[in-house]
């Protein structure tokens, strides 16, 4: 089991950064591939960023690439997502998600992941 605990979200102006946290409470945390994603309002849940267990391999939704940043620390069981140059359109609620393995042609697809926090709310106005 793994628990995930989003923080950072808040209102921010265009152009803005915010840093998302998610701490994990598994013991073998550092096994574990990650993700971020979002939903806003009346849309489907999109995907954001995705990084291995080890931190080498990370994707990113084309909507941010150049943007978001997703890093993690395995000695403190979190995974950050530094997000720069928002948008109004990067409004939404980002959640941060955990699955047993990478998946080189599945990490952004949100039904492979086996557990997930309950959001965090990102607001950027223009």
């Amino acid at each position: 089991q793994v628990q995930l605990v989003e923080s950072g979200g808040g209102l921010v102006q265009a152009g803005g950064s915010l840093r998302l946290s998610c701490a994990a409470s598994a013991r073998t945390f550092s096994s574990y591939a990650m993700g971020w994603f979002r939903q806003a309002p009346g849309k489907e849940r999109e995907f954001v960023a995705a990084l291995s267990s080890s931190g080498g391999i990370t994707n990113y939704g084309d909507s941010v690439k150049g943007r978001f940043t997703i890093s993690r620390d395995n000695a403190k069981n979190t995974v950050s997502l530094q997000m720069n140059s928002l948008k109004p359109d990067d409004t939404a609620v980002y959640y941060c998600a955990a699955r047993p393995s990478y998946g080189s042609r599945t990490f952004y697809q949100n039904k492979e992941y086996a557990y997930w926090g309950q959001g965090t709310q990102v607001t950027v106005s223009s």
